[in-house]
Parts: structure tokens; sequence; C-alpha cells
């Protein structure tokens, strides 16, 4: 491996740069020494809006990504606090043309009533004047067509009293069954749906992959180690992972917790896919850290400490209102 050649805005110099980040480089990122150009025509934009897990957390909520590309805004997941994350952003929430569901853990659902609501309410942070599209595997139209029952008070006497448009308040859900699915397409800019393994009982659980121009993000949505991830996550530019981890008095002391990270990737087999995958740049979100009262939680360090006994390639542990522009190069632009 080469040595490092750090470039004033990107990581990583091309194709065939230095797969190594020195600590140094990504603290000068984190302290805001990266500034990004404006987004050309091919480019890809990714941006972290919920980074946690089902912890009530204000500095992560829970799972939820922007990708914007080719003039559309779409959303894998909607997590809590995905609405409050956009409007952050300046990003109306009337203005996303799609979301799409990995699974239905409440965790990656629970902010779509109020993505679904307020982008709908006639104010600048709203105004979506067409049906709400909802893409997702079987299922996802039991979801809304549930939340439409529950509000169903809301939007009556919202059209009546704020004489706001009917269609609005409607969805327009998609679903889809099967592996390597292309489930939406436009301009250029496709996604595509891959099944993950979340554990037995929890089916489907799905992965996205978004290409755009030969521009390309993997999205693992909540899964075990996969071989069918590796496989369409080949080639990408940047590969967004979920990973869980205690440390091991903790995992010792509580059988519960082997529970939960059975059914996610741990560090190490993260590394083992990274190694695999080879993106240009590897990312952690949905960070599961286990704790209790008498163990300490894990930390970044911690996590970055594990996956780098085996993995040296560029990493980034996400944080909420990250965010990432992939074009000749991968870009990181740390939160405002």
């Amino acid at each position: 491996m080469s040595k490092l050649r750090v470039c004033p805005i990107v990581i990583g110099c091309g194709r065939r740069a230095s797969r190594a980040v020195t600590f140094a480089a990504w603290i000068g990122m984190l302290a805001g020494a990266v500034t990004l150009p404006a987004r050309a025509a091919d480019e890809l934009k990714v941006t972290l809006l919920g980074t946690g897990s089902p912890n009530p957390q204000a500095d992560r909520f829970s799972m939820s990504t922007l990708v914007e590309a080719g003039g559309a805004r779409l959303l894998i997941d909607a997590g809590r606090g995905s609405s409050i994350r956009l409007w952050q952003l300046g990003v109306s929430l009337g203005s996303i043309d799609a979301v799409f569901l990995t699974h239905f853990h409440s965790d990656h659902t629970i902010g779509l009533p109020d993505l679904w609501l307020t982008g709908w309410i006639g104010t600048p942070y709203g105004r979506r004047q067409t049906p709400f599209t909802v893409v997702g595997p079987v299922g996802t139209k039991d979801l809304t067509d549930n939340l439409a029952l529950a509000y169903a008070a809301d939007v009556r006497t919202r059209i009546a009293d704020e004489h706001l448009p009917a269609a609005g308040a409607r969805f327009d859900t998609r679903e889809f069954s099967g592996d390597g699915k292309v489930v939406f397409e436009r301009a250029g800019l496709e996604v595509v749906a891959f099944e993950v393994d979340h554990g037995a009982e929890i089916k489907p659980a799905y992965g996205y992959r978004v290409n755009y121009k030969g521009r390309s993000v993997v999205f693992s949505g909540d899964t075990r180690r996969s071989d069918n991830l590796m496989k369409h996550a080949a080639g990408v530019d940047l590969l967004i992972h979920e990973v869980a981890t205690a440390n091991d008095q903790a995992l010792a002391a509580n059988p519960g917790f082997k529970d939960i990270v059975a059914h996610h990737v741990t560090p190490a087999e993260a590394a083992s896919i990274f190694n695999a995958v080879k993106p240009k740049l590897a990312v952690y979100s949905h960070l599961v850290f286990l704790s209790d009262t008498k163990f300490p939680r894990p930390t970044v360090e911690y996590l970055m400490e594990q996956t780098r006994k085996t993995y040296s390639g560029p990493l980034v542990v996400g944080q909420d209102l990250m965010s990432f522009t992939i074009g000749d190069e991968v870009s990181m632009r740390p939160p405002p």
C-alpha cells in the first residue's frame, strides 16, 4: 500500500489513492478544515440525518439518510427526528420525492408519519401537493394503510379548516419482493434493493444501492454479515454500514446483549466486509452501542480500535448531519 497523499478537499486522491487516512487529517476534517465546492451535475450527495439506534439520544437520532442527485431527494428509512434534521438543513419536508424502507423495526419507520403529515402542512417546511411516495418490501402497504387510518381525523380536519390539498395526504405506496430489483428510476438515478440478513424472524430486510452517472452508494440496512450485501456493494464508492458493539464484560454479563449483537455486524465483521468490498470510503451509521448501569457505554474510539485491528482503509464514524459528495472523489463535510 502506498503512503497517504492528503488532498486539500477529499478523502483519497483518485481511484488509485492510498486507502489510509491519518488521524491528524481526520481531526482536521472534524475541525471544519474541509470545504466542498458546488456540486456538479453528475455528483451524488449523501447526508446522514440519524446515525443512532432506538436509544432516545438528542445527538444521534434513529436511522435516516438523505440522498440527493439528478434533482431528486430520496430518504433511506425515516427514523426518529428525520423531519427535524431535514429542516435543520433547510430542506422542505414536502420536497422529498420518495422514502425507501429497509425493514419494519420502529427505529427505521417512526418518523414516517411526521414526515408525511408535517410535509403536507402549508408552510415553508411542508407544502406537498402530491401523494407521499413510500417504497418498501411487502408489508409496506399495511403500514401506510394503517397510518392513514390512525390519522384520518387529523387529515379530515386539516382539509376542512386549512383547505390543504387532499392529494398531498394520500400515500403512493410501492411494494417489491425478490433480490436485486430496480425499485426506482428517474433521469439516470437508479435505486436497487437487495436482501440482507437481519435474523430468521426479521424478514423482509433489505439494503439499497443508489447509482447515478457512474457514482454509487450502498446502504446496508440492518444486517448480520451478508455475502449478498458484499455482492451488491462491489465497486461502490461509498458504503454506509451498520454496526453493534459492547465491551466484553457487558456481553458476558448480559445475555440479552448477545441476542442483539447476533442480529447485527460486529466491528470485526465489518472490517472483513470493508476489506472484501474495498469502497472508496466506508462509513459507520446506525451505531448500536450496548451498555447498562454496571458497564460503560462503548465509545467511538473503542469502535475504531476494534475495526482497525484488521482494516486500514478509509473509514469514518458517522455523525448526524455529516455529509458526503461523490464525484471523481468522495468528499466529506462534518456536521454544521
